[in-house]
Order: structure tokens, then C-alpha cells, then sequence
């Protein structure tokens, strides 16, 4: 896991929960909080300090990450509007992920190892997206989805179907806009 996500960990967290807390966390997790952005930290790391918020805060590590990627977005568009400004909207954008925006964050942050996400444009409001990725982390994918479905004041329904946690190779997400 790259440093830049570790650190906007740490944002939110003192953002939401206060820098008292996030120190907390730190200690009980064992770690420094300190994040060199380019530099990349085992994803085990990242897990258990997930682990350690979700405990202490009784927040289901489930939802934790959801909310996580959806802090993540805004986080990343403040950092680097150039890669979504340039969208219509948010299925043009995701439709981009792996052709231009993992492009660009390999670029940014040598050694990133994103994930895969094989869209397939089903109509105007309808996109597939076939997402791929040891790291397994669907739930922080569709919290990213609804982060840019705000940034794009869009409403939309989305299918997890199928899912890696449930036995399948890949994880399917069914986007729509209402």
C-alpha cells in the first residue's frame, strides 16, 4: 500500500474522530504514523490499523472501509483534479480507471499496485465493472463509487454480484445512474 493512502487514513481519522483518537490508534497498532507518500508499506499494516479503528470505535470493519473510500475521493480530487475534471461524469470517469487514472497514479507514485477494474459500458447510464485484486478490498471500491457519485451529483444503484469474498474470482459491480 502506498504511503499517499496510509496518510489519508490518518486524515480522516483526525478529522472524524479527532487527533486524540488516531494517536490511540497509533499506539495500540504499534506504529509511528508517520507515511512517506511515495513509499510503499505492506497492506498488513493498513489492515490492522482498519482493525484497531474499527474496534475502538465499534465500527464494523466493513463500513470502516466503505467510508474510507469515501472520504478517499475527495481526498484525491483535492490532490489531483486534473485526472477528473476532464469527465463528463462519473461512468466516464470510472469507465477511465485502469486506461488513464492507474496510469497516472504509477506515474505518481512508482510501485502502486492498483487494482484491475475491466469496464463494460452497457448503455449511457449503465457500466459494468469487472474488478480484480489480491487485496480484495471491494467495499473500499464502492465507497470510491459513491465518493464520485457526489462529486458528480449523481444518484445511482449499484450490484455487487459476484464477489470475492464469497468464493468467486473477481468482483462484479453494476453501476447505474437513476
Amino acid at each position: 500500500m502506498k504511503g499517499i493512502v496510509m496518510n489519508i487514513l490518518a486524515e480522516m481519522v483526525e478529522t472524524q474522530l479527532g487527533l486524540e483518537e488516531w494517536n490511540a490508534v497509533l499506539d495500540e497498532a504499534d506504529e509511528s504514523g508517520i507515511y512517506t507518500s511515495t513509499a510503499l508499506y505492506d497492506d498488513v499494516r493498513l489492515l490492522k490499523l482498519v482493525g484497531v479503528i474499527s474496534t475502538r470505535n465499534d465500527i464494523p470493519a466493513n463500513d470502516l472501509v466503505f467510508a474510507f473510500g469515501q472520504y478517499m475521493f475527495p481526498a484525491f480530487y483535492h490532490r489531483y483534479p486534473e485526472l477528473i475534471d476532464g469527465h463528463a461524469n462519473m461512468l466516464d470517469f470510472l469507465e477511465s480507471l485502469d486506461d488513464v487514472i492507474h496510469v497516472e497514479v504509477v506515474k505518481l507514485y512508482p510501485g502502486a499496485i492498483t487494482p484491475g477494474f475491466e469496464p463494460d459500458r452497457r448503455s449511457s447510464k449503465v457500466l459494468h465493472l469487472k474488478y480484480e485484486s489480491d487485496r480484495n478490498l471491494c467495499r473500499l471500491a464502492e465507497g470510491l463509487i459513491d465518493g464520485a457519485a457526489k462529486h458528480f451529483d449523481h444518484n445511482y444503484t449499484l450490484v455487487h454480484e459476484p464477489c470475492a469474498h464469497r468464493g468467486a474470482d473477481h468482483c462484479g459491480i453494476l453501476v447505474s445512474l437513476e
